[in-house]
């Protein structure tokens, strides 16, 4: 068995973000960091995403507010970070607690700023197969490693466990792009073990712990695991045993 690195595929793409950076003239960008609540699983993601932006170079904030915040009060809090000169990237985390209207405050972004890919400007550019769109980051974190990893995309049967706009959907139209057979399934396809049997590369992005094991697997094939949670240990485990 090989085990694909993204720590090689990270150190390319900091090689270049700082290539660009040293005839940057303008300000060191800045990545706000929006987080309601103190979920494990978030505050672990937050941690990680500040951490690699400051070994880039670039600047990472925290904005957290508690989780009984009303909506009309984030959405202030969140219309001023949009607007602000001083914030060229945004990441907020989601699912945002009930009694804030996340789809109303996706519409918010400014789709510029747009770093997950969840303004309706940037998911309708992506599904167009619009390159002038962002597309949700792990989900061309996915593609990206396969690639720096000459594990070839094209003409495979590929099978994506999970149906999130935040990675199973975009990322299926991404492989489409790369010229990929696409099979998008979940926890409540039947028959899961056999059709994700039948893949060549499988992504396992349904956001539950250990879900898959090597019953789901077919001899040769290539398995990403997108999931990220933090166990009753306190270790990080995925959505792949």
């Amino acid at each position: 068995m090989i085990t694909l690195k993204g720590a090689e595929v990270s150190a390319k793409i900091k090689e270049q973000v700082q290539a660009e950076l040293e005839g940057w003239r303008g300000p060191v960008p800045k990545l706000a960091i929006i987080r309601v609540g103190e979920k494990a699983d978030d505050i672990s993601y937050e941690r990680g995403a500040i951490k690699k932006m400051e070994s880039f170079g670039l600047q990472a904030c925290s904005y957290v507010y508690p989780e009984n915040i009303s909506h009309e009060e984030f959405k202030k809090e969140f219309q001023k970070i949009n607007q602000s000169l001083d914030v060229a990237g945004i990441l907020l985390l989601c699912p945002l607690p009930r009694q804030v209207r996340e789809k109303e405050i996706k519409e918010m972004i400014d789709p510029a700023k747009d770093l997950d890919g969840i303004s309706p400007v940037n998911i309708a550019k992506v599904f167009a197969g619009d390159d002038s769109g962002f597309a949700p980051c792990t989900a061309e974190a996915v593609v990206e490693i396969l690639k720096n990893n000459n594990v070839p995309i094209e003409g495979k049967r590929v099978a994506i466990v999970g149906r999130s706009m935040l990675v199973g959907k975009p990322l299926s139209m991404l492989m489409l792009k790369e010229n990929a057979t696409v099979t998008v399934c979940h926890t409540r396809t039947r028959n899961l073990e056999e059709v994700c049997q039948e893949a060549e590369i499988l992504v396992a992005a349904a956001g539950r712990a250990k879900l898959l094991d090597q019953r789901f697997v077919a001899p040769g094939a290539v398995v990403v695991d997108v999931g990220i949670h933090v166990g009753s240990d306190g270790k990080l485990c995925g959505d792949v045993d």
